[in-house]
């Protein structure tokens, strides 16, 4: 008389373990949503929205990209940390976001811990340009002039605590030279400032730099990091000047914690294949990005190791980020 409560309690345990996997099987069964931490029309939503629509055609349904920038990318953090751990709210976010930022704020380095790797997406080398205003043609020459005008080289940058400004810190650490940073809200101020001559340098990349470059207003003296994109394979490593100024930009897409471990596996597996489509391949080497698939696994040692390295620069030169 004891079997039949038995085999209901067995069978109700295997239809509860099955449940996840049956989930994963019909997943994804509606549109996705991308956020984004920046705004419409920056490097991070052009290469999201690329991306998006073809791992969406991958995946069978529409993937809709949503910007949601200030904070410090915060807010969007959040947003997709306390969303549904389903696989339908996904986070778009920049190194910057998921490696300086949880340095240097609380408030980051909470939501970080709501979020879990599905995989990288995009890693693009930064752009050291200077205005024209100035005699410099390469980066000895920078290095040579910042000597000679101690504090009066100034760095413009889209924010305190980005790549770009910690880009530049590591540049005045390992040159050796006295030179300001300017923070800016954005990227396109510090372009109307750079090409005027307002400040003298910037770390970027390519795609917000590109136009004011075909103008002639703004000269790129190298990278730092290697490129098979066709606007920037041709420029000199930073580093053969300067040892050391290594770094690139990157994009990663992120699940809220909890997420099961067959959708994150399929978001993966989809998501790889995407990033090695020939024709999105070429289409973002146009715009100075080199896709990147890897798996989650890869993607957290990633974030580990930037954060590792920008960590010891914000120790070593006792910077104040707000």
């Amino acid at each position: 008389m004891y079997r039949r409560p038995f085999l209901a309690g067995a069978l109700a345990s295997l239809a509860l373990c099955a449940a996840p996997t049956a989930g994963a099987q019909s997943y994804p069964a509606k549109p996705l949503r991308f956020v984004v931490p920046f705004a419409a029309g920056g490097p991070a939503d052009v290469v999201a929205r690329e991306v998006a629509t073809r791992l969406g055609q991958q995946l069978g349904q529409t993937i809709v990209v949503e910007n949601m920038g200030g904070g410090h990318g915060v807010p969007a953090m959040n947003a997709v940390g306390r969303a549904a751990p389903d696989g339908y709210t996904l986070l778009m976010a920049a190194s910057g976001n998921v490696t300086i930022q949880p340095l240097t704020m609380r408030s980051s380095a909470e939501a970080m811990k709501r979020l879990v790797p599905v995989g990288m997406v995009s890693s693009s080398p930064h752009v050291l340009v200077v205005t024209t205003k100035i005699p410099v043609t390469s980066v000895q020459e920078l290095i040579d002039y910042a000597r000679q005008h101690p504090g009066k080289v100034n760095f413009g940058s889209a924010g305190t605590g980005g790549v770009a400004h910690l880009g530049m810190e590591l540049f005045k650490a390992l040159s050796r030279t006295q030179i300001e940073h300017i923070p800016y809200k954005g990227t396109s101020q510090v372009m109307v400032d750079l090409a005027s001559g307002e400040v003298q340098a910037l770390f970027s990349s390519m795609p917000s730099l590109k136009a004011l470059i075909d103008k002639g207003s703004i000269r790129a003296l190298g990278l730092t990091a290697p490129s098979k994109a066709s606007d920037t394979a041709s420029l000199p490593l930073i580093s053969a000047t300067l040892p050391g100024m290594e770094y690139t930009t990157w994009y990663g897409l992120y699940a809220p914690t909890g997420t099961p471990r067959p959708v994150i596996d399929k978001l993966n597996a989809e998501l790889r294949k995407t990033l090695t489509d020939p024709a999105l391949v070429a289409r973002m080497r146009e715009q100075s990005v080199d896709l990147i698939a890897s798996t989650p696994a890869e993607l957290d040692a990633r974030t580990k190791q930037d954060t590792e390295k920008w960590g010891r620069l914000i120790k070593e030169e006792n910077l104040k980020i707000d």
